[in-house]
């Protein structure tokens, strides 16, 4: 054990005051050839026996750092339980929302196994050139009822497919759950096509939904880096994945057959729709235009938390 840690120590690297930081770059079977030059015969099984009395064995990379965190951090994650708490006790809607990774369609793996009498092929390239497009997946995460609602695009991820999302929930699914209903919570990433710095997100936000429906739309960003703790990540997103693992995301039928088959025992249902309209980027809002929205800044981080009233006589 002592001609091991010897051998060791030139090619060990780590936390020296954390056994569990320290690593080696070299293979048992490396171990196993220089511990013979040192006349001391030993398999690589061996080896492995011996590390493991050392506490040292095979370990995934494990993502638990967090990059550099807001100072304003605590304060958002306290306003928006409060902001939760207060629609929640009126009975208004609250709604979590993101996109999903894009998934490149066609016979490409699928991270994750299923049950089935034998392996289906795919290719052994996931070049896009194959595929027969993109699926942009923009998910809905209806906080009370626990519903969900994606809609799957084949263009671009802009502010404007998002607000389209949320309108088509809204005129579809949000309208008839909460009839009474003249407000409406948004939970959002700080990000995105739904960055809290957009102007497009909150200008369309403006037309799209809260003039045309007259609804008064609040909405609450989570910290950067924070999207984790967003409903729609782990209560939907996270639910979808699990079902389609393993199953090759063949064509927009696919998807879509996948998606809405998604269920879980606390009784989450899903419902899913295929957009195919071309959704151009770099679209530009002025400042023209953005004073004339009906947009009032919260006094507690206003940066990430605001509400757009309807503008009277506007559809």
């Amino acid at each position: 054990m002592n001609r091991l840690r010897e051998l060791l120590r030139e090619e060990t690297a780590g936390d020296p005051t954390g056994r569990r930081g320290l690593w080696t770059a070299l293979r048992l079977e490396q171990i196993s050839d220089q511990l013979k030059g040192l006349d001391i015969c030993v398999c690589p099984n061996t080896v492995r026996r011996l590390l493991e009395q050392m506490e040292i064995a095979l370990h995934a990379n494990r993502k638990s750092l967090s990059g550099p965190q807001s100072p304003d951090r605590d304060c958002q994650f306290q306003y928006l339980r409060y902001q939760r708490e207060q629609f929640a006790q009126q009975g208004l809607p609250i709604v979590s929302v993101d996109s999903k990774k894009k998934e490149l369609v066609g016979r490409f793996k699928n991270h994750g196994r299923t049950w089935s009498q034998a392996a289906l092929p795919v290719t052994d390239h996931d070049f896009p050139s194959l595929a027969q497009g993109v699926a942009f997946i923009r998910g809905l995460y209806d906080v009370p009822a626990n519903r969900g609602s994606v809609v799957i695009g084949t263009s671009h991820d802009t502010a404007q497919f998002a607000v389209d999302a949320l309108v088509a929930w809204w005129r579809d699914e949000g309208q008839r759950r909460y009839p009474e209903a003249a407000e409406l919570l948004i939970l959002a990433d700080s990000g995105g096509s739904n960055s809290a710095r957009s102007r497009v997100w909150k200008h369309a936000l403006q037309e799209k939904l809260a003039d045309r429906y007259q609804l008064a739309v609040t909405v609450c960003h989570y910290p950067t880096g924070a999207s984790k703790w967003n409903p729609v990540e782990h209560r939907l997103f996270s639910e979808i994945s699990k079902h389609w693992a393993g199953q090759p995301l063949l064509d927009y039928p696919t998807i879509l057959r996948l998606v809405a088959g998604t269920k879980t025992k606390t009784g989450l249902q899903v419902t899913c729709a295929l957009c195919a309209k071309d959704y151009p980027t770099k679209v530009k809002v002025s400042k023209a235009q953005m004073a004339n929205l009906d947009l009032l800044q919260h006094t507690t981080l206003p940066t990430w938390n605001y509400t757009i009233f309807p503008r009277l006589n506007r559809n």
